[in-house]
């Protein structure tokens, strides 16, 4: 999916719109898109540069951390993004070295008057995804030994384990 540039004039401009999750979803992530994805978009164009703010509203379904039951995460991201032509970030006629400003390092490039909005909602999603999904805060996790889900059922394995390298230890005790 391409956001078209050429559509939008000097000032803000507003942009909204629902996409299916086959419209967005990749093989392959670390998530699976369950809802229609809502952006809601205020694109501010000022001569070649953009800022692009809004917000994306979706669920995920992740892989528990602990028990890799599957659970849904709700996604309502808010991000401000700055994206600059690619003409404007090579050095140059002469690839004359230029410093790098401040504004350079939280702008992104788009190419042929078009922003990739595939990458810039993956991008959303990975940044809201937590390090270590859990599918609660309680969660038991499997059992080590025989891999039994412990939020629903137990089992009879023995968790505490002792080391037999240090049995010649226990005996000077």
């Amino acid at each position: 999916m391409q956001l078209d540039l050429t559509r939008f004039h000097q000032g803000t401009n507003h942009f909204a719109r629902k996409f299916q999750p086959d419209e967005v979803g990749h093989d392959g992530e670390a998530y699976r898109i369950v809802e229609p994805v809502l952006v809601d978009l205020q694109i501010h164009k000022d001569k070649e540069r953009f800022r692009i703010a809004g917000t994306v509203n979706t669920r995920l379904e992740l892989d528990c951390g602990r028990c890799l039951e599957p659970f849904t995460l709700p996604i309502d991201g808010a991000f401000d993004l700055r994206y600059l032509p690619a003409e404007a970030e090579s050095a140059g006629p002469g690839n004359v070295d230029r410093e790098v400003s401040e504004d350079d390092l939280d702008a992104g490039v788009y190419r042929d008057d078009q922003i990739d909005l595939d990458e810039l909602l993956r991008e959303q999603f990975y940044l809201t995804l937590p390090m270590k999904p859990l599918c609660r805060e309680d969660c038991a996790g499997l059992c080590p030994q025989c891999g039994t889900n412990r939020n629903t059922g137990s089992c009879a394995c023995v968790s505490h384990w002792e080391d037999p390298r240090l049995a010649p230890l226990k005996r000077l005790k």
